[in-house]
């Protein structure tokens, strides 16, 4: 079985700056991302746990598939917000995950530049 390449910030801030229209700034001090000024996902203050806007049945269903990767605390339980362990998720999910969230976020006219 092939050893999996540990995901890193470097690594979010990669795929989330391929996203059409993505750009970087903070949120409560810590490195985040926002597309056409809505926020998108930001790192918590651990360094280890990206906050990522989600909607809520697909947030539960990820955390329900892969509570290692996927959860929330109580903070965040009101909100449309999905907490991911760097450590423990996949690339491609963190990929999938943050490509769902820019779509549900980004304007039509950004969309259609991405297909």
């Amino acid at each position: 079985m092939p050893q999996r390449t540990q995901v890193t910030f470097e690594t979010v801030r990669e795929i989330a700056l391929a996203l059409t229209g993505v750009e970087e700034g903070t949120s409560y001090g810590t490195p985040a991302f926002r597309v056409r000024e809505k926020f998108l996902a930001r790192l918590r203050e651990d360094g280890e746990t990206l906050v990522v806007k989600y909607d809520y049945p697909e947030r539960d269903l990820r955390m329900e598939i892969n509570p290692e990767a996927f959860f929330i605390t109580d903070h965040y339980r009101g909100y449309p917000m999905l907490l991911v362990r760097l450590a423990a998720v996949e690339e491609d999910d963190l990929r999938d995950l943050l490509e769902m969230a820019w779509r549900s976020l980004a304007p039509k006219r950004l969309l259609s530049t991405a297909e």
